[in-house]
């Protein structure tokens, strides 16, 4: 890309709030489909339903990411020698 059509980032701040929003919608995009085709099969309806389950699933996701991460990066600090040794 040349400097003129460079994309624009967003400032280093945002992505205390973007890592669990990207993560969130990764994994219940596809833990949401694995769930519901085991439950369907493959039936006809099984995309509307699966994206029905998907939201539904990631509106629980990212909340429930934004108050864990915290504490999960505790744990593992806790389990993990620091970077570097």
């Amino acid at each position: 890309m040349t400097a003129r059509h460079q994309r624009r980032k967003l400032p280093a701040r945002y992505a205390a709030i973007l890592s669990p929003l990207v993560l969130s919608l990764l994994m219940t995009f596809i833990v949401s489909f694995i769930s519901t085709l085991k439950s369907l099969g493959l039936h006809p309806s099984l995309p509307s339903i699966w994206m029905t389950g998907w939201g539904l699933s990631w509106l629980v996701a990212f909340p429930t990411l934004l108050l864990v991460l915290p504490m999960v990066r505790r744990i593992v600090g806790a389990l993990c020698e620091p970077a570097g040794r």
